[in-house]
């Protein structure tokens, strides 16, 4: 099991300014970190398990998928993502190749992440 996965970004403010928005609408905050080399995500009162590092260049791409527990919230995600900066990079949508219920949304973060909101149950939007 993963504790926690930590990403690479190339400015902490703009940075947390981003995931603080997006990652608010699947119920998650920025619970430590300081101003300018780190922050971490998590659900309020629990150990953070999503970091964002500070690093002079980005190291690459990341691929990381959050659980939202509806498809509206998949969408609530992307829509907020890319009224926040981020760029497209799947709309909301069944991907079955992945299998039958997954319904999922994928971005692409200021530094470049893959980042992905997945819902793996239906029935909530046709």
């Amino acid at each position: 099991m993963i504790d926690h996965v930590s990403i690479a970004v190339t400015h902490i403010p703009r940075a947390r300014a981003f995931y603080d928005r997006v990652l608010a609408t699947l119920g998650l905050a920025c619970t430590a970190g300081d101003e300018t080399s780190y922050a971490g995500y998590g659900l309020e009162g629990d150990a953070p398990f999503f970091w964002l590092v500070l690093h002079d260049a980005p190291v690459g791409r990341t691929h990381v998928a959050f659980t939202a527990d509806s498809q509206a919230m998949v969408q609530d995600f992307h829509l907020s993502a890319l009224a926040a900066g981020a760029r497209d990079h799947g709309p909301p949508g069944l991907r079955p190749a992945y299998g039958p219920d997954y319904y999922a949304a994928y971005i692409l973060d200021p530094d470049g992440h893959n980042i992905e909101a997945v819902c793996r149950t239906s029935g909530d939007i046709p």
